[in-house]
Order: C-alpha cells, then sequence, then structure tokens
C-alpha cells in the first residue's frame, strides 16, 4: 500500500529504536449518529494488517459516544469571567482564558478548586512553571475540546469531552475488528495516550514517541486516523510520501 503524510509531516519516524511508517487516514465529518465501531472497519479495516497499531484522535470517540457539552447549558458567571482575564490563551485549542472554559471548569470541579489553581498558577508562572492550573483541576477539564469555530464551524457552539472509558473503547475494537489500537489526545504542543488496547506491549511513553509530531495534524486534515507500522515488516518500496 502507499503510506500518505499530512502537509508538514512525514511518513517515517524513528521511536524505540526502531523506525515506524505513519499512514494518516482521511474520513467524512464524524457526527454523533456515527459508532466508532463502525468508522474503524470502514476506514482501517482493510488497511490494518497484523502487528501494526491504530491511532485514533479521541475526539471521534467522543462524538460517537455523545460526549458533548453545549454552549447554552453554560451560564457564564462572575467568576468564569474575571479568573478567565488572568489565564494564557493558547493556539493549539480552548483554554480557560475563554470564559466558557473557565464556567466548564467551575461546573466540573468546583468553585474553591478553581480559584486554588488560580492562585497557584499565577505564584508558579513568576518562577518560570507553567500548566500548574490544569494539574490542579484535572484532565477532564484540559481535555476539554471545541467551543470554537475557526476551524471547523461545527465546534463553535459545542464542547467535546474526553471519552469514556478509552481502555475499554479500545479493547472492543480489538476485540470486534482484531485491530489494535490507542486512542490519543495530540496537538503541535504535546501528546497524551487515554487509552490502548491490551495486545499492544508498548508502554504509553513509548507510544507517544510514535506520534510524537502530532502526525494527524490538528486543522483541516480530517484524519483522525493514524495507521503506524514498523518499516521492516513492510517493502519500504511500497511507500511514497506525499500531502493531501
Amino acid at each position: 500500500m502507499e503510506f500518505i503524510a499530512n502537509p508538514g509531516k512525514k511518513i517515517e519516524i524513528q521511536a524505540n529504536g526502531k523506525t515506524y511508517l505513519r499512514h494518516a487516514i482521511q474520513t467524512r465529518f464524524i457526527t454523533q449518529n456515527d459508532n466508532y465501531i463502525d468508522v474503524v472497519a470502514e476506514y482501517a479495516g482493510a488497511l490494518y494488517e497484523e502487528g501494526d497499531i491504530l491511532s485514533i484522535s479521541e475526539k471521534i470517540i467522543s462524538i460517537c459516544q455523545n460526549r458533548i457539552v453545549k454552549r447554552e447549558e453554560l451560564k457564564v458567571g462572575f467568576w468564569a469571567k474575571f479568573l478567565s482575564k488572568f489565564a494564557s490563551h493558547p493556539s493549539t485549542g480552548i483554554g480557560v482564558g475563554e470564559s466558557i472554559k473557565m464556567q466548564y471548569a467551575i461546573n466540573k470541579v468546583g468553585l474553591l478548586k478553581v480559584l486554588w489553581a488560580s492562585i497557584a498558577s499565577g505564584i508558579t508562572k513568576l518562577f518560570g512553571k507553567k500548566g500548574v492550573f490544569y494539574e490542579i483541576v484535572g484532565q477532564e477539564v484540559s481535555g476539554l475540546d471545541g467551543f470554537y469555530g475557526h476551524v471547523w464551524k461545527e465546534y463553535e457552539d459545542i464542547g467535546i469531552e474526553l471519552p469514556e472509558n478509552p481502555d475499554g473503547v479500545c479493547n472492543e475494537i480489538e476485540q470486534k475488528l482484531g485491530i489494535s489500537c490507542m486512542i490519543v489526545d495530540s496537538n503541535d504542543l504535546g501528546q497524551e495516550i487515554l487509552g490502548k488496547s491490551d495486545g499492544i506491549f508498548l508502554t504509553k511513553e513509548e507510544l507517544k514517541g510514535l506520534i510524537k509530531d502530532n502526525p494527524a495534524g490538528q486543522g483541516q486534515e480530517r484524519t483522525p486516523m493514524i495507521l503506524i507500522r514498523e518499516k521492516n515488516h513492510s517493502n519500504k518500496n511500497d511507500f511514497l510520501q506525499k500531502g493531501f
């Protein structure tokens, strides 16, 4: 088969002392009407070979699980508006610098915890340490996506929570489709392995190395799945890098 990389990304990557090839799988726009088993089967079933690893964006799993928060459900109050003024505005997605995500954080973990996280973050930033706010409020808050329309207008008025039981989802995909997979929360600044199927024996840190350059991209690539294969398991002449 022909492996394809997104623009600005590479097919090959060195990780864990080996060379791996990554294929960006382009899909239609996934909605709440889709089932993740059907989506994986449709787009990856014919490509997958034993020994491969399928990396799946957490966003499409969450959407299929209806892990959606609507803008109209979050009534932005005084504290959310006030505290968001002191937060940073990351380029990789919505952060608590947006009052609606700050309100989500308050609803999720409580005002007292958000106040403490804000104070601690402000102090530690003076010493060059970042990310303390999210360390305190937790992964559910830091993992909220959506509420922005500059990339996908469909996400302007909805927030997308992290998937429920990601390890269980990966094992379900492996059991039903025979596809070893991992669910990832990835952008150009960092990667997090949320879950992996039991058939994958690499650690989560080792798996991060396979996607450390965020091969799925974070724009309008529409490639939420990346097929990963050890290079020496395939004929290297079969692969030719090109962009979508």
